[in-house]
């Protein structure tokens, strides 16, 4: 075997393991979160935003 066969398995052994374990409600609930964080996130950059424009002189 060479090194890079070595290499190849060993990261095809470890995606395997990491895909066995991740459920569809993981990636859901991954998303959820992700799409939240965004919209708070974003509100918050605007009202900030609309803040500082009526703090200025």
């Amino acid at each position: 075997m060479k090194l890079n066969d070595i290499r190849i398995s060993t990261i095809g052994g470890t995606i395997c393991s990491i895909w066995a374990s991740i459920s569809l409600g993981d990636v859901l609930q991954t998303v959820l979160t992700a799409a939240l964080g965004t919209l708070v996130s974003f509100a918050t950059s605007r009202l900030l935003g609309r803040y500082s424009k009526r703090r200025r002189p």
